[in-house]
C-alpha cells in the first residue's frame, strides 16, 4: 500500500467515525505504517471532519511526528504508539468519546456486554480502564505519556475493545475497516443495549455465540465500509 492510499484511508475513516457520531471535534484514527511497523501514520490535530490528505502525518514507535517535524499532534497519541508496540496484529487503533458508551464507563454494575449479532467482538471487555489506578487523583483523564499509554495497552490485553472511565473507549482492528467497524458498532450495541434495559432484562450473547458472531461478522467487514464511503467519504 503506497503512503497516498494510506493518507486517503484515515482521511475516509476520521469523515465515517465523524458521520456515525462516533467522533466529533475529539477523538482520532490511526494506522501502522504499511512500510515501517513501528510507525504509525494519523492525522494532525485535527477535528476529524476537517482532516484531509495533507494532514495525515507519519509518527515514529514514540509518537513523534517524522514527516513533518514539530507539526501539532494529538496529546494521546500515546495510546496508539503504545498499543502498536505491545499488540503486532493490531494494524488500526481508534479512540472515540461516543455519548452511547460513555454510561458504561462511569457504571460499574451495568457491563457493556453484546446484546446483537453484529457485536460479538465485545466478548472480552474487561471493566473500564481508570487512570486513577496509575497515575492518582487529580488527572485529566487523558492518555498524555508513555506510560500511560503502556498501561492502556496492557489493560487492553488481546481484546478489540477497552472502555476508559470518564472518558471514552478504544476499539483495535487487523485493518483500518475492522477498527472503525468496531467503534461504529459498539456505540450501537451500547444504545441498544440502553434500549434493552428500559424494557426489562436483556438476554445478552453467551461466549461461544459471541465468538461465532465475531467470527461470521468479520468476513462482512468490507460490505460496511464501502456502504460508508459511498454514503460519507465518496
Amino acid at each position: 500500500m503506497g503512503s497516498q492510499d494510506q493518507k486517503r484511508l484515515i482521511v475516509q475513516a476520521s469523515h465515517i467515525l465523524a458521520a456515525t457520531r462516533v467522533l466529533d471535534a475529539f477523538g482520532h484514527v490511526s494506522q501502522r505504517h504499511s512500510d515501517r511497523r513501528s510507525n504509525f501514520v494519523m492525522s494532525r490535530s485535527k477535528a476529524p471532519r476537517l482532516v484531509s490528505v495533507s494532514d495525515v502525518l507519519e509518527l515514529d514507535s514514540s509518537g513523534h511526528p517524522i514527516s513533518e517535524p514539530g507539526a501539532r499532534v494529538f496529546l494521546e497519541r500515546f495510546i496508539h504508539s503504545e498499543i502498536y508496540i505491545r499488540r503486532p496484529d493490531v494494524m488500526a487503533v481508534v479512540h472515540s468519546h461516543a455519548l452511547a458508551v460513555l454510561p458504561f464507563t462511569v457504571v460499574s454494575s451495568v457491563p457493556l456486554r453484546p446484546v446483537c449479532h453484529v457485536c460479538g467482538f465485545l466478548r472480552s471487555l474487561k471493566a473500564p480502564f481508570d487512570v486513577a489506578a496509575v497515575a492518582g487523583e487529580g488527572t485529566d483523564l487523558l492518555i498524555s505519556s508513555a506510560a500511560l499509554g503502556r498501561a492502556l495497552a496492557d489493560h487492553l490485553g488481546e481484546a478489540k475493545v477497552a472502555l476508559m472511565r470518564g472518558h471514552g473507549f478504544i476499539t483495535v482492528g487487523g485493518s483500518i475497516q475492522e477498527a472503525v467497524f468496531n467503534a461504529v458498532y459498539t456505540q450501537v450495541n451500547a444504545r441498544i443495549q440502553q434500549e434493552a434495559l428500559r424494557l426489562g432484562t436483556p438476554r445478552y450473547l453467551t461466549d461461544s455465540e459471541a465468538q461465532a458472531c465475531e467470527a461470521t461478522t468479520l468476513t462482512q467487514v468490507g460490505r460496511a465500509w464501502d456502504l460508508w464511503v459511498q454514503e460519507y467519504a465518496s
